[in-house]
């Protein structure tokens, strides 16, 4: 994410924001540590009366928000830009569009990958196919598709052209409380705009905290099922704490080529992995598998989109559907700083077609092609991948690796994948955890910059210890909860201020004034 020049951004003011959600965190992490069985118990009866009363309203708000940005994308309002009538986009469109990709191109392709379409292939999602049977293998990719496809880049999408119009077009602070103004009026102000923050630093946390989780757990599983290292705890702890080291030194030092570099290697060994895969894997199979895939995706869509799982299936969707949601909701805030920053200039009609169409096809291709792979080798060669996996979904994408040729190279290059977007992506992070609670100053103070990045290690670190994924899916799930209101309340602001944008006040001319029969007209 570009940095602003130190020398010519505003002092920074740590107020009520910095120190609440400070204070708030540290309260969280010494009951995490102190009273773990406390912890635990409270969030589980959070995240059950969450998930039982109210799952539906993840579903219905995430879906609402595909609505909401198909009516703005083909409406007259597509055509207002992000930023003065007069802008023009800051990056070619090629690099836009890898940059959009990097938002959130991270973790999840490589512990997900594999891992969640094989799960889905032994154990169909609502009982919708026999277990392991053709129908079994499509149904797994069209809910893969489902969890990391539209629904999730339509959440990062609004808050992005909610925060572009805001700071671009109008002026503001990179906040999300000024954005509710047409909502909330002065009181975005008071203590209700203040707390409205505190949620946005809340909901950036924890889904931080869990893709570090996540990744460490990654690495960990690499480490020991290609090496043969002594995995468990004490390793994924070290993990992570070597890792916030790296990206709080990156966050504070500013080294913005060392992150290009990192980014740009990141997408290099990405592509490289993924054609590696696609052209020694079962290239025809995984081409037909996403055909079929996509023919269930798009003519289920509408009732896979709100399908609560209301008889009997409330843990699958905690550990899935309303997880990942959650996970979304909660990286909000996050992306769209980085989509707004990257966007200004660009009208609301190409923000809505690129992020929504590009990173979707993107990962629909990458999932089919290594969760695809995986699929044929267990039906096809009789292989064990979804036992690994079962056993520890960590294992899913390096025994996927070990059907192919050089397996020891390619799972060097996937932990390779997870440490680097593992950096890159939480020293984005820390930028904007800093930067929410120093009233939005584009560049923060050092020592909020290092005290973030602790922070957010640390509650890794203790979420990982009290319960490992368990726990960090429930957090995510519970403290993303309050935000999904706020993601709603920014859509209705955006639309109010859309409906008074200046491009169309413009388009108004006034009236002639009638003139009076018989009188006279100007003299020449």
């Amino acid at each position: 994410m570009a940095r602003a020049n130190p020398t010519s951004s505003p002092p920074d003011r740590l107020g009520t924001v910095f120190y609440t959600s400070v204070a708030l965190c540290a309260l969280f992490v010494v009951w995490a540590t102190v009273f773990t069985d406390s912890l635990d118990t409270a969030t589980k009866a959070a995240l059950y009366w969450i998930t039982g009363s109210f799952g539906w309203v993840y579903l219905v708000a995430s879906l609402a928000m595909l609505g909401f940005l198909a009516v703005l994308a083909f409406s007259r309002f597509g055509r207002i830009r992000l930023g003065a009538d007069s802008d023009r986009p800051e990056f070619s469109t090629v690099s836009w569009l890898a940059m959009i990709l990097a938002a959130v191109m991270g973790i999840g392709l490589v512990s997900y990958g594999v891992s969640e379409p094989i799960t889905h292939f032994v154990a169909p999602p609502h009982g919708l196919a026999e277990p392991g049977t053709k129908h079994a293998a499509a149904v797994a990719m069209q809910y893969s598709f489902f969890d990391w496809g539209l629904h999730a880049w339509a959440i990062f999408a609004v808050f992005g052209i909610a925060l572009g119009y805001s700071t671009h077009r109008k002026g503001r602070k990179g906040l999300i409380s000024p954005m509710l103004r047409p909502l909330l009026g002065d009181r975005v102000e008071g203590p209700v705009g203040k707390a409205i923050d505190v949620l946005a630093i809340f909901a950036t946390l924890f889904g931080t905290t869990t893709s570090l989780g996540l990744g460490a757990m990654q690495i960990n599983g690499g480490l020991a099922r290609v090496f043969g290292a002594s995995g468990g705890t004490g390793t994924q702890i070290a993990i992570i704490a070597v890792v916030t080291l790296l990206f709080t030194i990156s966050a504070i030092t500013g080294l913005h080529k060392g992150i290009r570099f990192l980014s740009e290697t990141s997408m290099g060994l990405t592509v490289v992995l993924f054609g590696f895969v696609l052209v020694l894997g079962p290239t025809g199979f995984v081409f037909n598998l996403l055909v079929e895939s996509l023919g269930l995706y798009v003519g289920d869509f509408i009732p896979m989109s709100l399908r609560t799982g209301t008889f009997g299936e409330l843990e699958w969707m905690q550990s899935w559907t309303y997880f990942m949601l959650a996970w979304w909701i909660s990286w909000g805030a996050f992306v769209g700083v980085f989509l707004a920053r990257i966007s200004k200039g660009r009208t609301i009609r190409e923000f809505v077609l690129a992020v929504l169409g590009v990173p979707s096809a993107v990962f629909f291709l990458w999932f089919t092609a290594f969760g695809g792979s995986a699929i044929f080798h267990d039906s096809f060669n009789g292989g064990h991948i979804a036992q690994d996996a079962a056993a520890d979904t960590n294992n899913a994408i390096f025994a996927m690796l070990e059907t192919l040729p050089w397996p020891t190279v390619t799972s060097v290059i996937a932990m390779a994948l997870v440490l680097l977007f593992f950096v890159s992506g939480a020293d984005a992070n820390t930028f904007v955890l800093s930067m929410l609670s120093s009233d939005g100053a584009p560049r923060p103070r050092t020592s909020v910059l290092a005290l973030w990045g602790a922070l957010t290690g640390v509650t890794a670190i203790v979420l990982l210890v009290s319960g490992g994924l368990d726990a960090l899916q429930n957090t995510v799930i519970v403290t993303a909860a309050p935000f999904v209101l706020v993601m709603l309340a920014l859509a209705v602001s955006l639309w109010r201020e859309l409906q008074h944008d200046p491009l169309f006040a413009a388009e108004v001319e006034p009236d002639p004034e009638p003139v009076a029969i018989g009188a006279k007209g100007p003299e020449m």
